[in-house]
């Protein structure tokens, strides 16, 4: 199986460890191929952040799987699934985001759950993909740490230390982490706090991979679909 993990971004180093925690838990005959657009935002925080990164998500897209077709599923890299559902529309392959594939799992080992995102400012897209998706009455509230998405690699106590947050406030029994960049910090952070802390990059290839297993394609496009 091959799966393309596109990061809507621009920020290689993010693509790397994105790419990293997707071969951690991808099984031995799984290909994993990760890339980011050359034009865009270097980081998606907020509405406008993401609408900025469509152009290059969408051109990436068209020439990776809609032209190439290499592919057996494609997942989006970005907790604020960045146009998917404009992908799926015209895709002839499942596309995953890494939201909709946190509040799955998470909803698969607890009754609610609780998401610590980055800034405030993307608080209200993740509420409105859980409104869209039905999902809202499972999610206790979802947080911000307050550590921007470039600055990840050093944020990590920020980012527990909400989490203690929401283990006291919410009593929730899984917790998702919002952004694609945190993904190298969920088996730590399980281990630390005892409970599921749910990375959407892994959710989403073991869906992929699910799927795939399962003989399960994509609902067919229109013929004049396309992002």
């Amino acid at each position: 199986m091959h799966i393309l993990i596109i990061n809507p971004n621009t920020t290689a180093a993010m693509t790397a460890t994105i790419a990293a925690a997707a071969r951690t838990v991808a099984g031995s005959g799984t290909r994993i191929t990760a890339m980011n657009p050359d034009e865009g935002p270097a980081s998606i925080q907020g509405p406008e952040d993401g609408t900025a990164a469509l152009p290059g998500l969408f051109k990436l897209f068209n020439t990776e799987v809609l032209q190439n077709g290499s592919y057996d599923a494609v997942v989006i890299a970005c907790f604020d699934d960045t146009g998917l559902a404009e992908l799926k529309a015209c895709s002839p392959v499942p596309v995953i985001g890494i939201g909709e594939a946190g509040f799955h799992a998470a909803m698969l080992v607890s009754q609610r759950f609780s998401i610590v995102t980055t800034l405030a400012v993307s608080i209200p897209v993740i509420e409105q993909n859980l409104s869209d998706y039905g999902f809202t009455g499972r999610c206790a509230v979802v947080r911000a740490s307050g550590v921007p998405v470039l600055d990840l690699g050093s944020g990590a106590q920020d980012i527990a230390r909400e989490i203690e947050l929401a283990l006291e406030e919410d009593k929730p029994g899984a917790i998702v982490l919002g952004c694609a960049g945190m993904a190298d910090l969920a088996a730590a952070m399980t281990e630390q706090f005892g409970l599921p802390v749910i990375d959407g990059v892994a959710a989403a290839v073991v869906l992929a991979e699910a799927l795939g297993r399962a003989g399960i394609g994509n609902s067919p496009a229109p013929a004049e679909a396309s992002p």
